[in-house]
């Protein structure tokens, strides 16, 4: 359990963040490319709770979370920003960001009912939570931007 404790956690937030940030400054302007390139980088917290012992099932609550979240907050951003440019993105993303915690929150439960069911250990640490989190949203948003961008052709400028 030391593993998966608040030190180990709050590091690999740090070094996975640094990682994300840096990849993501090298994409950010090759449209086609950045929605799988987030969807990617989301397996990248499933190093750690690897590494601590955990299985990447038992994170599925905070998975299926992040990825309902962010999911559809970023829908929410793309319709704001098409209405009102930047402000609306912000407005939409903060907006969209409440609602999208209520329904992300339905999901995240019913799964965890789930494993609980089937005799998966869930309980949450702060390494399984914010690992899954921040895998679910990466994995999230990009499957949106990937869908955004790519297949319906929505255009960013």
């Amino acid at each position: 359990m030391e593993k998966q404790g608040f030190i180990p956690a709050l590091t690999s937030v740090i070094i996975i963040s640094i990682v994300i940030i840096s990849v993501i400054c090298f994409v950010i302007y090759n449209v086609r490319l950045i929605g799988p390139v987030i969807i990617l980088l989301g397996f990248i917290p499933w190093i750690p709770l690897k590494i601590s012992g955990r299985t990447i099932k038992s994170t599925g609550a905070d998975i299926i979370f992040g990825a309902i979240d962010t999911g559809m907050l970023g829908i929410a951003a793309l319709i704001g920003a098409s209405f009102a440019g930047v402000l609306g993105a912000i407005v939409g993303g903060a907006v969209g960001d409440s609602i999208t915690d209520g329904f992300a929150g339905l999901f995240e439960g019913r799964t965890a009912e789930y494993l609980r069911k089937h005799g998966i250990e869930e309980a949450r640490t702060p390494l399984s939570s914010s690992m899954g989190k921040m895998s679910g949203c990466l994995i999230g948003v990009g499957i949106v931007l990937t869908i955004a961008w790519t297949i319906i052709g929505i255009s960013i400028g």
